[in-house]
């Protein structure tokens, strides 16, 4: 990293101080000088760089973590962010196809398997139907841009989806697929997150070592006739986070 890179801002400008050193930080950052997983200097290094107060570097972090260029690590510093990274939170309901197309990556998808098993007991209850019903079940490896992000396991009940396997495009948006096929659209969502390692079957999947961090979330998408997808998703810890925006 070369800190005397940066240049002097120009307080005759109409910009603000700290959207001119957000600026500066970005274009490091996109230039690549500043790399993937390279700790940027302290913020009081960035003041007497830059010449303004910590408050205004603050301010032009801050926008940057919510963009999804930094991220903070406590006691160790701020780093630079895969451009790859998916941070989710309060959203509207969408596909993944939608939400990396939000993040302005290009989402792509390989199908690792595609068949029609009977539900098991815990499919069954996420999606209301008998143990033992037929359940369309599609495993793929979620892309974002070139990253490996995720494996996702998606259930819809066959019976809504009759012929779905026959010649459905499974790489791109399902959400998109199930609308223009059969009408499904989702209105409501729940999901459920927890934390794991990443197994030893998943890892060179998603090109990280076993035992890395990783999220588990479970995904139940209701309709106006009831539970239709039940998603189980593998996603990279270090490639996608969680934010919460809370009031009282």
């Amino acid at each position: 990293m070369t800190e005397t890179s940066l240049p002097q801002l120009d307080r005759r400008k109409p910009e603000p101080l700290w959207h001119q050193v957000e600026q500066a930080i970005r274009e490091r950052i996109e230039s690549g000088e500043w790399p993937t997983g390279s700790r940027i200097p302290a913020e009081d290094r960035l003041c007497d760089m830059l010449g303004v107060s910590r408050i205004t570097v603050r301010h032009a972090i801050r926008n940057l973590e919510e963009s999804g260029l930094l991220r903070r690590e406590h006691g160790r510093g701020t780093f630079v962010r895969s451009a790859a990274a998916v941070s989710a939170g309060t959203r509207d309901l969408t596909s993944f196809t939608a939400e990396m197309s939000r993040l302005g990556l290009v989402a792509d998808s390989r199908v690792l398997a595609a068949e029609t098993v009977p539900a098991k007991a815990d499919i069954a209850a996420a999606l209301a139907i008998e143990e033992g019903a037929p359940v369309v079940r599609i495993r793929r490896l979620r892309m974002g841009g070139s990253e490996a992000i995720g494996v996702q396991t998606t259930h819809i009940p066959a019976d809504r989806i009759p012929g779905f396997l026959d010649d459905a495009p499974l790489e791109g948006s399902l959400y998109a697929l199930l609308k223009a096929r059969y009408g499904i659209t989702p209105d409501e969502a729940h999901e459920v997150y927890r934390v794991t390692l990443v197994d030893e079957d998943h890892a060179p999947l998603l090109e990280v070592a076993a035992g890395s961090p990783a999220f588990v979330i479970e995904r139940v998408s209701s309709d106006d006739d009831g539970p239709f997808e039940f998603t189980i998703s593998l996603m990279r810890g270090d490639l996608y986070e969680i934010r919460a925006t809370l009031r009282s």
